[in-house]
């Protein structure tokens, strides 16, 4: 086809004029430019100078926030001052899977909406250290920049979470329009559901709709509420267990509770469910009926603040590595075992290390 061969002549030569292509393929100059367009409107090519997609780039879009986090010194005593230790760091579910890809070495991007103040531009500089795209990160005057606030425990687990994240309020489906080609042009689409509903539907469908490999976090219990009924064009589902049981409409506790509630969303369309069980690890089931049970490779940790993303981070940098999901699944659990021995929201991941945690710890199913 034309348009392939357009494309393979773009890539030998990027900066080769439509003239150049004119006489090469016997086209109009017109009809070269109306190939080039439409190339650039799947995602094939990227705006000018014909910058051609990289097949390995993951785009996740979603949350960027700040993240405080207090822990109790001594057991909770309610209706009184505790004595705690504050953290601040970098947070939001897509720009802590982007900082996790890109740690990885992975390509990755992030699209997420900021406030044109401090803590934007602080969130923007630390998820740039660590190899983050984020040209298509938009920054809107006069909104203040989301913040997560915790409270944990003081054996780790998490009380009570609050959340200030009114500006996504504004992810708008224009915004998500304008940034096609951008998104079009990913290997894999990770979004989370801090999108309003309109916008997360118009992503879910269009992802459909291309054949675009989209992925989603439901974030929360309240923010699963969100997902539509119809979830054909969403690849993969990660949620943990408030999250499916709002989305299934029942009660998960048990690993039989997993298999009746994912098969429920299944059913709905999506082709893979991830739910996480804290200390029970996961649940995986896919459409072709395949289910597996993974245990952590670890039963005491520090902090669980970072551990989805970290999952989330691991299991998509096995796949960019052109590793099979199941294996993918088992860097998922190495990376989250990684974050639960730190109280950082993103630990020091390398790959090296994922490797030998996923061969050392899951060796007997793997052989």
């Amino acid at each position: 086809m034309k348009d392939q061969y357009i494309l393979a002549l773009i890539r030998e030569n990027p900066f080769i004029s439509q003239q150049e292509l004119s006489v090469k393929l016997g086209l109009s100059r017109s009809a070269v430019a109306g190939y080039i367009s439409t190339l650039t409107k799947k995602g094939e090519i990227l705006g000018r100078a014909y910058i051609v997609r990289e097949e390995s780039r993951i785009t996740c879009i979603g949350g960027a926030n700040i993240d405080r986090m207090s822990q109790t010194l001594k057991p909770i005593q309610y209706g009184t001052s505790n004595p705690a230790a504050v953290r601040q760091s970098c947070g939001g579910i897509s720009r802590n899977v982007s900082e996790n890809l890109g740690r990885l070495g992975c390509q990755v991007s992030l699209i997420t909406l900021i406030g044109d103040d401090q803590e934007g531009k602080w969130l923007m500089e630390e998820t740039k250290r660590y190899g983050v795209d984020v040209s298509q990160c938009l920054a809107l005057n006069m909104e203040k920049t989301g913040t997560y606030t915790s409270i944990l425990d003081d054996s780790g687990e998490m009380i009570l979470a609050v959340a200030d994240m009114q500006i996504y309020d504004q992810f708008n489906i224009e915004l998500i329009e304008a940034r096609w080609s951008h998104l079009a042009s990913s290997n894999i689409i990770f979004a989370d559901s801090n999108l309003p509903e309109e916008t997360l539907t118009y992503l879910i469908k269009r992802c459909e709709k291309e054949k675009l490999t989209l992925w989603i976090n439901p974030v929360s219990a309240p923010k699963a509420s969100r997902m539509p009924t119809n979830l054909q064009g969403i690849d993969l589902l990660i949620a943990n267990r408030g999250e499916i049981s709002i989305m299934s409409n029942l009660e998960v506790v048990t690993i039989e509770d997993c298999k009746k509630a994912a098969e429920q969303i299944i059913q709905r369309g999506v082709s893979q469910v991830i739910i996480t069980l804290d200390r029970q690890g996961i649940f995986w089931a896919a459409n072709d009926g395949r289910q597996e049970h993974l245990l952590p490779l670890q039963d005491n940790f520090q902090c669980n603040n970072g551990v989805d993303e970290a999952l989330i981070g691991g299991i998509l940098f096995g796949m960019n590595q052109n590793e099979s999901f199941e294996r993918s699944l088992r860097f998922g659990m190495a990376a989250s075992s990684i974050t639960l021995q730190t109280w950082n929201t993103n630990a020091d991941i390398t790959d090296e290390l994922l490797y030998e945690l996923a061969e050392e710890g899951y060796k007997d199913d793997t052989d």
